[in-house]
């Protein structure tokens, strides 16, 4: 019997190695977009030993690549500016071709359920959706959405489809990166193909590396996932699933929405999200790609910690210490009662703002928020001014979310006159100001913008 049953595995083993066809991850298919003017990795699975043979149509160009002992094979392909549609085929005797195939600029949206909100809503309606749903037929616009998938391993294969953008594809689309999609595509006017890889309720740890983990935080990494109800909720999990079979295809740059399933240990986030900016990069052999990401918008809690402005505190943190960031603010769109707020349209505008200003290089754009610059006592005055603001403004609204503190540490809401970058608080209970804090609670709606309409983060001038 164990003869038997050696010879039927042996059979088996002898057939996969012998007749084994060319295998691709999801992500290289028909209607995919690529990279433009890159060497773009393409790479697969297949008969151990055998020659492959890759034509591109846009230049007719031959390449080869050998797979190895493993069965895998990879190779580069060079291509040209924005253009299409064009065709690969890949052939070790047995020829496959992917068909209507873009060239143009590509771009990985990920995080937790802000980011994953389809436009068609859920328990949360969406700010506007119909009229966006109305208008999405572009078929310069190409969608992906990354099939949910755990490992305690990096993975090879990943689920989904390419789709060309349409009423029926972009309801069923993230609303957030659909937008910032169409804005990107509309004004570079080259194809756009917008990746998402999200999981709402999901911890940063979960989207990051063993390798990332173990230098911060080793005891999160899980050894299996016999048993656990929400495997996805594990660290390393989403990564090894959903972003490792991505790493190495060419795109221009990151998107992240993600954070609130971590706002009560923002310390630790502070050490975590500059981690995995850095390995994500590093899987991407990509250089410093850039990585835009969206401070969490503010949500009534009862929290006294103060956790969620800390949080947001970290996010700023972020964007001011690691290379090629950049951060939207969102102090202006949350609510109170609900995490999962209705206006995805302003964020992605923002987000496209500093693509388009900041990678792309197109002058007039303004895409960064008002930052704290430094802190002035005159007196009984506290004066705060600004970066990346000539001018203030709060729409001539009385301020209200302006506090200063003394010596002993107790804050008291200030009145706030705005001049020019400058912004003058005073409280008849703080003769002596030593600390300014602006929208540091859980629950706020932004107040302060510059003169392009970009709102100013929360934060605080004390550590205490």
């Amino acid at each position: 019997m164990s003869r038997l049953i050696f010879l039927v595995l042996f059979g088996m083993f002898f057939f996969f190695n012998g007749s084994a066809k060319i295998i691709m991850p999801g992500i290289f298919a028909d209607n995919m977009v690529l990279q433009q003017k890159s060497q773009v990795a393409i790479w697969g699975k297949g008969k151990t030993g055998a020659q492959l043979t890759i034509i591109t149509s846009w230049d007719n160009k031959t390449y080869s690549a050998k797979i190895n002992s493993d069965g895998l094979w990879r190779t580069k392909i060079l291509t040209p500016a924005a253009g299409g549609p064009f065709w690969i085929s890949i052939s070790d005797g047995e020829k496959i071709t992917l068909k209507n195939i873009l060239i143009g600029e590509v771009w990985l949206c990920s995080g937790q359920s802000n980011m994953e909100m389809a436009l068609r809503g859920n328990s949360s309606p969406i700010l506007n959706s119909s009229e966006i749903i109305l208008n999405a037929d572009n078929k310069n616009l190409r969608l992906f959405t990354v099939g949910r998938a755990v490992s305690l391993k990096p993975e090879f294969e990943i689920k989904g489809d390419w789709v060309t953008s349409d009423s029926e594809s972009a309801r069923n689309f993230s609303a957030l990166a659909f937008q910032f999609g169409q804005i990107l595509q509309k004004k570079l006017n080259v194809p756009v193909g917008i990746i998402v890889s999200s999981i709402g309720g999901t911890m940063i740890e979960s989207w990051m590396s063993k390798e990332s983990l173990e230098v911060i935080k080793p005891s999160l990494i899980p050894v299996s996932l016999d048993t656990v109800k929400a495997p996805h909720k594990l660290a390393t999990t989403l990564f090894n699933g959903m972003i490792a079979p991505l790493s190495g295809f060419s795109i221009k740059g990151f998107v992240w929405y993600q954070g609130e399933s971590n706002r009560h240990e923002p310390a630790l986030y502070a050490k975590l999200f500059p981690s995995m900016i850095e390995n994500w990069r590093k899987n991407w052999g990509l250089g410093e790609l850039p990585f835009y990401y969206v401070q969490i918008a503010p949500f009534g809690s009862s929290d006294k910690t103060r956790s969620g402005p800390k949080l947001r505190e970290a996010q700023l943190k972020t964007s001011q210490s690691v290379a090629n960031t950049g951060m939207v603010c969102a102090l202006d769109v949350g609510m109170e009662n609900d995490i999962h707020f209705m206006d995805k349209t302003k964020l992605a505008q923002r987000l496209s703002y500093w693509a388009l200003g900041d990678t792309y290089g197109i002058k007039g754009i303004n895409f960064r928020s008002p930052e704290f610059k430094s802190l002035k006592i005159d007196g009984n005055k506290a004066i705060v001014s600004f970066n990346y603001a000539p001018y203030l403004t709060s729409y001539r609204k009385e301020m209200q979310l302006f506090e200063i503190a003394g010596e002993d540490r107790v804050f008291y809401q200030a009145k706030a006159e705005i001049k020019a970058n400058e912004v003058l608080l005073t409280s008849e209970k703080v003769k002596k100001p030593v600390s300014v804090r602006y929208a540091f609670k859980e629950w706020v709606m932004g107040e302060l913008f510059n003169n392009d309409g970009i709102p100013a983060s929360s934060f605080r001038t004390d550590d205490w």
